[in-house]
């Protein structure tokens, strides 16, 4: 069975992979190694994440596997990300936390 493009294999710390195919995985895959990180990206989950486009959900499943430090730098504004699709992501999590 081929894999759908919206399908993100996910590697943790430990090298396991696995889909981010259902709520559970992507708050594991939000679990960071900084609280920084942790406070953005878990509570997004649970509160805006089924509100997404599909694009938009396939994006933030890319951006979970991306490394801690760059998305220290993107959502610090210290870097702007350079995929459009991300930073689109970066933004959204970012205006939700402004909104609050």
């Amino acid at each position: 069975m081929s894999e759908s493009k919206s399908q993100v294999v996910y590697v943790d710390k430990s090298g396991k992979k696995f889909l981010l195919d259902s709520k559970p995985k992507l708050k594991w895959a939000c679990r960071r190694g900084m609280l920084e990180l942790d406070v953005l990206l878990e509570p997004f989950v649970d509160e805006a994440y089924d509100a997404l486009s599909t694009e938009d959900k396939s994006s933030f499943q890319r951006l979970l596997a991306c490394e801690d430090p760059e998305l220290f730098a993107w959502f610090m504004g210290h870097k702007k990300c350079g995929d459009q699709d991300l930073d689109k992501v970066v933004k959204i999590i970012l205006n939700r936390v402004k909104a609050h």
